[in-house]
């Protein structure tokens, strides 16, 4: 064993007793400890202590920005339901669908009803899509989805980076609630507010359609 590996060991035997000795940390560190080690123990424990305190206020903030954030989406989807609850035709139905893209933080937001036969055009926020697609999407028993891609497939333009998709249940044709965002990850933790507005959306469809109730 070398010199310097004995005095390692040394350290790690006695670590208590030499952090005890002002002397020697004053020797060691000078520029921490006096002679006396009192001041700069005192001053180490006052910074770690404010260390601690600074730790717990960002851990609080934090908190608390989660928690205001959370209001706000309570609230933006209290409004928006009001707003299907509200609406007067069934193409303000849709029209809210869309104005409650930014409440969950999406770019765009559209209603995509698979082609069938006696359905040949779309209108201004209803986009037509193949059939197969919802079950391709959600799958068979699904209800919604997360995706990082699938723009093309249910916007017709790719760039979307969060898609998140709903199954409408409306009967025949399979339908979707989809939203996108131009940016990663942004419906991760919204996916219950998301399927809740899915819901009264699926009802104020089957309402203004005069579906039977699902």
């Amino acid at each position: 064993m070398t010199a310097a590996e004995a005095v390692k060991a040394y350290v790690r035997m006695h670590r208590m007793q030499l952090a005890a000795d002002g002397e020697l940390l004053s020797l060691l560190l000078p520029d921490r400890f006096d002679a006396d080690g009192v001041v700069d123990f005192a001053r180490y424990a006052l910074e770690k202590l404010r260390a601690e305190n600074q730790a717990l206020r960002a851990e609080r903030d934090a908190l608390k920005s989660l928690n205001d954030r959370g209001a706000r989406l309570a609230e933006g989807v209290q409004r928006a339901v009001l707003d299907l609850i509200g609406a007067r035709s069934f193409a303000e139905v849709i029209a809210a669908a869309m104005a409650a893209a930014p409440v969950f933080g999406a770019d765009r937001a559209v209603v995509c009803i698979e082609a069938l036969d006696g359905i040949a055009t779309a209108s201004d926020g209803v986009r037509l899509v193949a059939p197969g697609t919802v079950t391709a999407v959600v799958g068979p028993g699904g209800v919604g989805t997360i995706l990082s891609g699938g723009g093309e497939l249910l916007f017709g333009r790719t760039g979307y980076r969060s898609i998140a998709a709903f199954r409408l249940k409306i009967g025949k044709p399979d339908a979707l609630f989809v939203l996108g965002s131009l940016y990663e990850n942004r419906f991760e933790g919204r996916e219950a507010w998301l399927g809740s507005f899915a819901r009264a959306l699926e009802r104020a469809v089957r309402a203004w359609l005069d579906l039977p109730k699902a």
